[in-house]
């Protein structure tokens, strides 16, 4: 998928709606608007990457703020003490429906494992 074609670099470009939680130069996150947890946000990268396969070392800034972030959020949502899942999913046979790097956020019930 091309950047022009690209879901979620239409929601950077401002293109699509969201209901943005987080902004930044690295960093937008929003809320999934199909919930699967009460608490379901998408982390993504302002950059377009197709997914974790393709990051490399020189990422190591992107990752590590797209971590700090859903940790934030997690926070803010106060779900350090009951827990929370931070996701990715990596192609379609694992679920990425969206090929745009993108984490979620998921938390306010409890999670089953194995988780899918």
């Amino acid at each position: 998928m091309t950047d022009a074609s690209c879901l979620f670099c239409k929601i950077v470009a401002g293109e699509i709606p969201s209901a943005k939680v987080h902004e930044d130069e690295l960093v937008l996150a929003f809320d999934d608007i199909n919930p699967v947890a009460p608490v379901h946000q998408l982390i993504i990268s302002r950059r377009h990457i197709d997914s974790a396969a393709d990051l490399a070392e020189t990422d190591a800034e992107l990752l590590g703020r797209l971590f700090a972030v859903a940790a934030t959020l997690a926070a803010e949502a106060g779900l350090p003490d009951s827990g929370y899942r931070v996701v990715t999913n990596v192609g379609a046979d694992a679920g990425q429906s969206v090929g745009h790097l993108h984490f979620h956020l998921l938390g306010g019930r409890a999670m089953a494992w194995p988780p899918g």
